[in-house]
């Protein structure tokens, strides 16, 4: 019996730990759907309330046999068989929807790994609907078991050159399976697949835009500080942080009180620069803290990228509540809360992969916004960009009326040049030396009129020293190392 059909348009993924889950994210918002990812062993309460249409089973690098391999939570089959959500498998998801429902997997014979061609054998229900049956098409596999025998009810719709089962659907039960990874370049036609299941199979429509986020996220910014409640704004200059504070001071006006503070880790002239564009261009109430000494005695002999940031994140957290205090003392009335620029990827990167047995990730990094700040913290934070990546926040900014320049700005780390010293940033010049080459560097390319086709340029003081010459004489001296890279969205990138 078929189930009542949910009036949500999300798209919610299950992630199981593939390196392209967040790729299909991105993609399907591409498609102006709204789409989110969680992980694959959330609580079906969790997956309950966020009343998606249709939910992504990832990829992942595990395997359904082996023990304590990531699944979805106990009654997730029932609960969207009775509301009449849609179930599409890719990879490891098709692998646990077969085991799941009564099929079997297994090892495969023939593992397949990187490009292959697939052949459509029935073009009925979920992805070819606008193929021919024989029609062949590229695809990227990336797995080592396969579907050895199918559920009861379900139909293979396409094979492998090997043989191997590529795509699979149960229409009367909603669940549908592909082998391959459609969301990657490397299936040329993997977004047409995704774009027809969504929109012909599910009935998903188009409806997220930028605009309806930003109405959302000021409702929400109203309804969570009081009207008599006043707000911290961090300010670094970077495009996150601007279009926060902008997206703020247009929900709440001037009960938005802004700080930018120098710790000494800044670009080249990057305090004065930036103090000039929020009060020219901005028009943003911003007092600017000097705490370089501050940062800099507490950074003294320490190396590791890791203790750097939480040091950093420490003593950022240190300055505001001391802000939030002189606050109080002209308002009468302390601060409640911070705005952060927290994007999708700075939280990505600080969760605990599935299928890990870890409470933390094998972290990507402890993010500034994310992991290194204080459990003791008195503030309470506001994250309005948390669930948009870097590319949306631009968009974001478009619509705010936020300055170009601005928002074409490079991405910066929020512990500044703290990270791009490999070593002790307070040993020695190199700070100094960091800031002249990076300016020098980006300086060259804005020449050359390659900024903007840049998503991040940066250059990195290395550990080591190598001979040279100057002035005929022979040197010894620094390394410093330029890194450029070009990416769509923050999650992948290229040289």
């Amino acid at each position: 019996m078929e189930g009542e059909a949910v009036k949500s348009n999300l798209v919610l993924i299950l992630d199981y730990g593939s390196q392209y889950t967040h790729l299909i994210t991105r993609r399907i918002r591409k498609l102006s759907v709204l789409s989110l990812c969680i992980s694959g062993t959330s609580p079906l309460q969790s997956i309950a309330e966020l009343n998606p249409r249709v939910i992504i089973l990832s990829g992942g690098p595990h395997s359904v046999h082996a023990d304590g391999a990531p699944s979805f939570p106990e009654g997730l089959v029932e609960y969207v068989e009775a509301k009449g959500v849609f179930v599409l498998g890719i990879c490891y998801g098709l692998q646990l929807i077969v085991q799941k429902l009564g099929g079997e997997v297994r090892i495969g014979d023939c593992q397949e790994y990187g490009r292959m061609e697939i052949e459509v054998l029935h073009t009925a229900g979920g992805f070819f609907g606008s193929k021919q049956v024989g029609d062949r098409q590229s695809v990227w596999m990336s797995h080592g078991d396969e579907a050895l025998r199918l559920p009861h009810g379900f139909q293979v719709l396409a094979r492998s050159d090997q043989g191997g089962i590529a795509a699979i659907q149960n229409r009367e039960r909603r669940f549908y399976g592909l082998q391959y990874h459609p969301e990657v370049t490397h299936s040329p036609e993997g977004m047409e697949t995704l774009r027809y299941f969504l929109f012909n199979v599910c009935g998903v429509t188009a409806d997220w835009n930028m605009e309806d986020v930003m109405e959302e996220e000021i409702k929400t910014i109203k309804a969570l500080v009081g009207p008599e409640d006043h707000v911290i704004c961090a300010l670094s200059g970077g495009v996150d942080s601007t279009v926060s504070a902008t997206l703020v001071h247009k929900a709440i006006g001037n009960r938005l009180h802004c700080i930018f503070v120098d710790n000494g880790l800044l670009r080249y002239k990057e305090r004065e620069r930036v103090m000039e564009t929020f009060e020219t261009d901005l028009h943003l109430p911003v007092t600017c803290v000097d705490a370089t000494e501050q940062f800099l005695g507490n950074l003294k002999g320490v190396v590791d990228p890791e203790t750097k940031r939480k040091i950093i994140g420490r003593e950022f957290i240190s300055i505001f509540d001391m802000f939030a205090q002189d606050l109080e003392h002209k308002l009468g009335k302390r601060p409640n809360f911070l705005v952060q620029g927290t994007l999708y990827p700075d939280i990505i990167e600080s969760c605990p992969p599935p299928g890990s047995g870890r409470t933390h990730s094998h972290t990507i990094k402890s993010h500034h916004n994310v992991g290194g700040l204080p459990k003791d913290m008195k503030l309470k934070l506001i994250e309005p960009l948390k669930l948009l990546f870097k590319d949306e926040v631009r968009e974001l900014g478009k619509i705010l009326n936020v300055p170009e320049g601005f928002l074409k700005r490079h991405p910066f780390p929020g512990p500044g040049l703290a990270v791009r010293v490999l070593g002790d940033v307070t040993e020695g010049n190199a700070l100094e030396i960091l800031r002249q080459v990076d300016e020098i560097f980006i300086q060259s390319i804005k020449d050359a009129g390659l900024y903007d086709s840049i998503w991040q340029a940066f250059a990195v003081f290395l550990p080591i020293k190598s001979v040279g010459v100057q002035g005929d004489k022979r040197t010894h001296s620094h390394v410093v190392a330029l890194r450029a890279v070009t990416s769509q969205d923050g999650m992948t990138a290229d040289w």
